[in-house]
């Protein structure tokens, strides 16, 4: 794809049944009611000057540039206000217009600095554009400018300058942070020649403001005034190719603009159906993770873990590895190997990887990071509903009348779509939050939650009960939905279990922490208030009884008549990129793609007769089995792909001793992480930029990830995988993705119509993508569930084992922030690390008090598993008895201090439930001083000598 812009129709498109034909410049267009004369022009190819409007922000009328004449109306309206009208007769160019352009652009050009030629911006600026588009050839006017000039530019952004010399106050980039982003951190302050853009008080710069650094007023901005710094180092990209994000679940598209073989940004590519060309702080700017100098280039080996990494080329890495593999395999049987998948890397690459342990190492052993996310919402949703995913599209969220969020924070782990969400509110969608914590949607700029129910952190299920009790006691479920659609014999036993009084909120009140009263009220509003939707994050999945309510959720959604429609369902909101689609390719060791058990003889035979292998029918190990029996010394090798598990997963100090106890721990990645501290091989693996293959996001969405550049480390990972799979004999012959996603589609139902042909064509497709949907299925379960009727389970509350007492008082919970992104490889090898330069623990007032802690002093965090330090961030935003950190830094190692109790029925660890204590302390922990003595000496590289 070559470099142009992408097409600005000017404003919104409009939704509507009712068509409206008139006639613009001689040409007839029919479009929309409602749509505006402006877009109109623009379906048949017309271009009207403009400078304040564009599509992805409301018209607003200001610049007057975009002037028409229309017969029998008086005077020139602007044509993006002016909506189109059956029978109109438009004129977009006529002498009158031309004259009152030039007049309006000689203003703004009399308050501009003339420098295009040295302007960084020069022939990428829509005012030089409208400048030329309406013939100005001179200006009458003297440059009233000097108003500007006295303003000095604003460089406290790592990501972007602001320029107001430059600024012809369009208001765009306000516009774009209120409508867009919905943060309402710009404001335009003064009048006149004097009004100007202010980033809130006449003190603030934009790293201090409020601003969140998501880059929609960089991209609203037709002029220099906001601009990246990478296209003033750079200069004006030549080529640009359109790709997927490989941050967050939400899957955002991006134009990824080069030069050469130089990423110059990132651009949200306005056709992406998950971001609508929004994006956030890491998506649009934290790239630079791919330059980086500690990124790992060359394979590297060592015998021991106490060695230092000696490097090697790829012929003696891969031979090595399979050597070991295969000798091991020899020794100790099939089932002594297992791997990891990877939820960064792309469909095609867990699918190998998977492919590789059960067809080439001999077993079962493969797992994936959803065993400590989501598992919990395949086994519940599969029970409910019959299927392992989200039913909704992000688009729903704006047919939405009341929205219940549980256990998850939008606006920092999924940014894009908590702006979606936001508009939604604004526009008077209510909203429930259930959290021990108040996030920023309980209450920030417009938008205010209806009910905040701050539970005690382990009572999801009681809560969740408690509501059910309200909607079936007082009559408020949907007996005809559920006599439709459900299970009617399961649904009152379910019915009965909840109306028994023990569930009430007034009984459970003691436990949750939860006023009766506000929970009765926030049922009544879920069950009453038109369509709701639940969307659930990790608050819900990573607790001793995350499939219990995962359940309890779907039970509420069931009863209330919530599924199978626009604006409703349940939503799991997945972490990673593409955690959804390492689950769907057959990562967990119970499971082929598509979720069929290994264990089915014909399901085993579709994958043996394509493969050329025999398959063993016994499930393997899930990753807190695997490191069990290394410690057993059962389990001797391990194949990890673009996972940290020693930083990642709960318990660190059994991690490390069950790595610390193989023979052969194979790491592919891009740094040398945490877990290769304990690793033997080390293969470099190759960023999101560097690949093709498809990504997974969390509606289902399947999209295609398209290199942007060559490999630095000379393979993308899927070549890699290959490579080792050859090495032990499995002789596959891949030689692009595309052929990876055929086999796939072959053998995975709901996969069937899905093809890399069919994605460059259409951009995406949600699955199932088959002949019952062959346009896939942005919305689930429309006429019946896919198990058939839907299921309700009896979820008993049963309090976690690990509770509060004399020696651990409070309860720990965790999560993440805007700026940092799950482990922090990529992000903190960014300019993000300014706004998160390490982990902090957040604590009541009251209970910093209690311990003669301030904000920033060094606390010692214990628990019955470990302990910590980290600096402290006093703050009510936290229930008295409730602390919080996030776990991107590995300094902090957050999860030393987690334990080993995990979800009864995927063991998916109970990271947000952690009996601990804090207490003042002086500095780092003797384990964190012993760990990171062992990082330092972990990460010796001797440099490979020069071939002759």
């Amino acid at each position: 794809m070559g470099f142009e812009r992408q097409e600005d129709f000017g404003t919104p498109a409009v939704k509507s049944d009712e068509m409206v034909s008139l006639t613009i410049d001689g040409r007839e267009v029919t479009v929309p009611a409602g749509t505006s004369v402006m877009r109109a022009a623009a379906e048949i190819g017309g271009q009207i000057p403009k400078l304040c409007a564009t599509d992805n922000m409301k018209a607003f009328g200001s610049c007057r540039l975009c002037l028409v004449e229309i017969d029998g109306a008086r005077g020139t309206p602007a044509s993006c206000t002016t909506p189109v009208m059956p029978g109109m007769n438009v004129h977009t160019q006529t002498p009158r217009l031309e004259k009152l352009r030039k007049g309006v652009m000689e203003l703004y050009i009399s308050d501009h600095p003339l420098d295009c030629l040295t302007c960084s911006a020069n022939n990428d600026c829509e005012l030089q554009d409208a400048a030329a588009q309406v013939g100005l050839r001179d200006v009458r006017y003297g440059f009233e400018g000097e108003n500007h000039l006295g303003l000095a530019t604003d460089f406290s952004n790592p990501y972007f300058d602001f320029d107001p010399s430059k600024c012809i106050v369009c208001s765009r980039c306000v516009r774009a942070c209120d409508e867009v982003q919905g943060t309402f951190a710009l404001t335009i302050d003064g009048r006149g020649f004097g009004s100007k853009v202010s980033a809130g008080q006449v003190e603030d710069n934009f790293l201090g403001s409020e601003c969140v650094s998501c880059g929609a007023c960089v991209q609203a901005c037709p002029t220099a005034t906001l601009q990246e710094k990478s296209v003033k180092a750079i200069g004006k990209p030549e080529r640009a190719v359109v790709t997927t994000c490989a941050y967050c679940g939400v899957g955002c598209t991006f134009r990824a603009e080069m030069r050469g073989e130089q990423l110059v940004r990132m651009v949200p590519w306005k056709d992406g159906k998950a971001n609508r060309g929004h994006s956030c702080v890491k998506g649009r700017f934290a790239y630079g993770y791919a330059n980086h100098r500690e990124r790992i280039l060359n394979p590297m080996i060592r015998e021991s873990i106490d060695q230092p990494w000696r490097e090697v080329s790829w012929d003696e890495a891969i031979s090595y590895t399979a050597a070991r593999l295969n000798q091991i395999k020899a020794e100790s049987g099939a089932r002594a190997l297992g791997g990891i998948t990877s939820s960064r890397c792309t469909n095609e690459e867990a699918y190998l990887v998977q492919k590789l342990v059960r067809g080439g190492f001999g077993s079962n052993n493969v797992d994936t990071c959803a065993r400590v996310c989501h598992s919990p919402t395949g086994f519940g949703l599969s029970t409910t509903f019959g299927t392992s995913a989200g039913t909704q599209d992000f688009d729903s969220v704006m047919d939405s009348d009341v929205i219940l969020v549980i256990g998850a924070n939008p606006t920092d782990a999924h940014p894009v779509f908590g702006s979606r969400m936001k508009r939604r509110l604004r526009q008077g969608a209510k909203l429930i939050v259930i959290d021990p914590r108040r996030i920023d949607l309980v209450r920030s700029p417009h938008i205010e939650a209806a009910y905040h129910l701050p539970l005690q952190p382990g009572t999801n299920v009681a809560v969740m009960t408690s509501l059910a009790h309200v909607i079936v006691t007082e009559g408020l479920a949907d007996e005809k939905f559920i006599r439709e659609r459900c299970d009617w014999d399961e649904y009152q036993d379910w019915a009965r279990f909840v109306s028994d009084e023990r569930h009430s909120p007034e009984t459970l009140e003691a436990v949750t922490r939860v006023p009766a009263q506000d929970l009765r009220e926030a049922a009544r509003l879920f069950a009453t208030g038109g369509n709701g939707a639940i969307y659930y994050g990790l608050g819900v999945t990573e607790h001793s009884q995350g499939s219990s309510t995962v359940m309890a959720i779907a039970n509420l959604a069931m009863a209330t008549g919530n599924i199978g429609r626009r604006g409703v369902g349940v939503n799991p909101l997945r972490g990673q990129n593409n955690v959804q689609g390492s689950c769907d390719m057959g990562s967990f060791p119970h499971e082929l793609s598509g979720y069929r058990h290994i264990s089915d003889a014909a399901t085993r035979k579709l994958f043996e007769d394509d493969w050329g292998v025999t398959l063993d029918p016994e499930p393997g190990l899930r990753i807190p089995n695997m490191l069990d029996a290394a410690v057993d010394g059962s389990f001797r090798a391990i194949y990890i792909q673009g996972e940290d598990i020693l930083q990642s997963d709960p318990d660190t100090k059994h991690v490390a001793a069950g790595l610390a106890a193989m023979d052969c721990v194979i790491v592919h990645d891009l740094f040398l992480n945490e877990t290769a501290n304990y690793a033997h091989i080390f293969l470099p693996g190759s960023t999101f930029l560097e690949k093709d293959g498809t990504f997974t996001n969390a509606e289902r969405r399947i999209q295609p990830v398209r290199k942007v550049m060559e490999p630095a480390n000379g393979y993308g990972d899927w070549e890699v995988t290959q490579l080792l799979a050859n090495e032990m004999g499995l002789n596959w012959t891949y030689t692009h993705p595309s052929q990876i996603l055929d086999e796939i589609a072959r053998l995975t139902p709901t996969f069937a119509g899905v093809s890399w042909e069919r994605l460059d064509r259409e951009g995406s497709l949600q699955w199932p993508v088959n002949e019952k949907f062959p346009e896939g299925a942005p919305i689930m379960h429309v006429d019946g569930f896919v198990r058939g009727k839907g299921k309700f389970v009896v979820t008993e509350y049963v309090p976690t084992d690990e509770k509060s007492g004399p020696r651990f008082p409070l309860l720990l919970t965790t999560g993440r922030i805007l700026s940092q992104y799950n482990v922090g490889a990529q992000t903190r090898r960014t300019d993000n690390v300014l706004w998160h330069k390490e982990d902090l623990l957040e604590m009541h007032p009251s209970d910093a008090e209690n311990r003669g802690l301030k904000t920033d002093d060094w606390a010692k965090l214990t628990s019955r598993s470990g302990e910590t330090t980290l600096r402290v961030l006093v703050t009510d935003r936290v229930a008295p008895g409730v602390v919080y950190t996030t776990f991107h830094h590995p300094a902090t190692q957050a999860n030393v201090v987690t334990t080993d109790f995990s979800d009864w029925a995927t063991n998916c660890p109970e990271y947000k439930v952690t009996a601990v204590q804090v207490m003042p302390s002086n500095g780092p922990s003797e384990w964190q001083e012993d760990y990171n003595e062992q990082a330092e000496r972990s990460r010796r590289i001797v440099q490979a000598e020069p071939a002759e």
